[in-house]
């Protein structure tokens, strides 16, 4: 018997992203009206026994989530022009993700700790300074979703957002695959990677107070090289927590992230969620296929 396998996926740009077993399934909302499903088998290293190995599955994840999620990102938008353009190239793609871990290396890793440097003449405890480098790093990260949902591109990437939410907590809970049915169930969803993100901040205060308060130069070293250490924690603390999101006191943990997941969802329209459900139900019907 297979091990139960979760889905999870990605908004793009009038569309969604389903992450199957073996393969990555694409749907997109053609300016016309109909829907282009894209299925494209993962590499390798997405679907092999280290994804499988706690801490090491993190980093695994986290390299597939911005790899894939910035190809399916671009497909997308050439799909919803009608602009296809045939294949991403590889190069490419890993430019645009290391652009992408840069940014926010400087946004929410950086400034948070220059931004603290500030009030170094005030502060004694090195505890209180990495906990306001901490608050700042979430403030900084709260206020970014706050501005992005302002713009009307963005809204309608966070009503996708919810589409996926709805058709995999429908497919959870072992109801048809219809628009019908799946409209009903909430928004929001406890492996989401809102919640993963807010996971990684909250850990990462306290893997920074254990370093301390060393001199600036180790800190900004330090909070580069242990980033992929966080996220491999933050990614075992939300699978967890969803394995186990019955138990009141994990709810309780989990509860901030879902509050998040407020600013990244919207209620989706019909049409929206068809989109989800063909992603969702190509991505089932491949792994059936592929054994």
């Amino acid at each position: 018997m297979s091990k139960k396998f979760y889905y999870g996926g990605q908004a793009i740009i009038e569309g969604v992203m389903m992450r199957g077993r073996k393969t990555v399934v694409t749907a997109v909302r053609r300016p016309g009206g109909e829907v282009a499903i894209d299925t494209q088998p993962l590499p390798t290293i997405y679907t092999g026994r280290m994804r499988e190995v706690p801490f090491i599955r993190g980093v695994i994840v986290l390299i597939e989530t911005l790899a894939l999620g910035i190809k399916t990102l671009l497909y997308s938008a050439n799909v919803s022009l009608e602009e296809e353009k045939g294949e991403i190239s590889g190069g490419k793609v890993w430019v645009l993700v290391a652009v992408s871990l840069l940014f926010a290396v400087a946004v929410f890793f950086m400034a948070p700790l220059f931004l603290a440097k500030l009030f170094d003449p005030y502060i004694s405890s090195s505890l209180l300074f990495n906990l306001i480098d901490g608050l700042i790093r979430l403030a900084i990260f709260i206020i970014y979703l706050k501005l992005i949902t302002l713009l009307p591109d963005i809204k309608r990437v966070f009503a996708y957002h919810g589409a996926e939410h709805k058709a995999v907590n429908a497919y959870e809970a072992g109801v048809p695959l219809e628009v019908e049915a799946v409209r009903r169930y909430d928004t929001a969803h406890v492996r989401c990677g809102t919640s993963f993100l807010f996971a990684v901040l909250i850990i990462a205060i306290i893997v920074f107070a254990l370093i301390g308060r060393p001199s600036l130069w180790v800190m900004v070293v330090s909070r580069i090289l242990l980033i992929p250490v966080i996220a491999a924690i933050g990614y075992e603390v939300t699978r967890f927590g969803a394995g186990h999101s019955q138990n009141i006191f994990v709810r309780a943990l989990q509860a901030p992230g879902l509050w998040l997941q407020s600013l990244t969802t919207r209620e989706p329209d019909d049409s929206q969620l068809e989109v989800a459900v063909s992603a969702l139900k190509k991505a089932v019907e491949a792994d059936q296929i592929g054994g």
